[in-house]
């Protein structure tokens, strides 16, 4: 059995959780989702907490029961705090902006590169150099933010490009011209 699996969910005020035989719905402050179930996989709400347990107790399914306990606590985590990823923009000339449902990226290429925003994700551009994506679903916010980032990805030589805020690159030193 999974030591993660039979950890209970706690449901906190304001977020409305649905069971359905295949799927739950998640309804909260910042949003709604919904979250498909793993077969042989039960959820049940019991007042303010949600349990998950495995039906058929065979070993094969029970790798599954601590992966559908972590999505729906991210999904509830999601619908009632969201979820967040910075990036920045390093180098000269780089910069973003954005313009209605994209995101326009100078990143040193001989056009523009040209982002669009997937439903259910906010991009923000501070200073034009600061890009923060937000969001419900967790996947799709580390998916946008690795997209977006595989724009430029950061020179290991001369460190420009986009990167997560908080990401230490290790330089290294380029051709000597001995």
């Amino acid at each position: 059995m999974s030591r993660i699996g039979r950890k209970p969910i706690v449901v906190p005020k304001g977020v409305t959780v649905t069971v359905k035989k295949d799927v739950l719905e998640f309804k909260g402050p910042k949003g709604a989702m919904k979250m498909g179930v793993p077969p042989n996989i039960v959820f049940e709400l019991n007042g303010a907490e949600l349990v998950a347990k495995n039906e058929s107790g065979d070993l094969e399914n029970s790798k599954y029961h601590g992966l559908a306990r972590s999505l729906m606590a991210n999904a509830v985590q999601g619908v009632t705090e969201g979820f967040k990823r910075e990036l920045d923009i390093v180098g000269v000339g780089y910069r973003a902006e954005v313009k209605g449902k994209q995101v326009v990226f100078a990143l040193g290429y001989s056009h523009p590169a040209v982002f669009d925003i997937p439903a259910g994700i906010d991009v923000v551009v501070d200073k034009m150099t600061h890009v923060t994506v937000t969001g419900v679903d967790r996947q799709l916010v580390g998916q946008v933010a690795a997209n977006i980032r595989g724009l430029r990805k950061p020179d290991p030589y001369k460190q420009k490009g986009v990167r997560y805020s908080g990401e230490v690159l290790k330089k290294k030193v380029g051709k000597t011209g001995a």
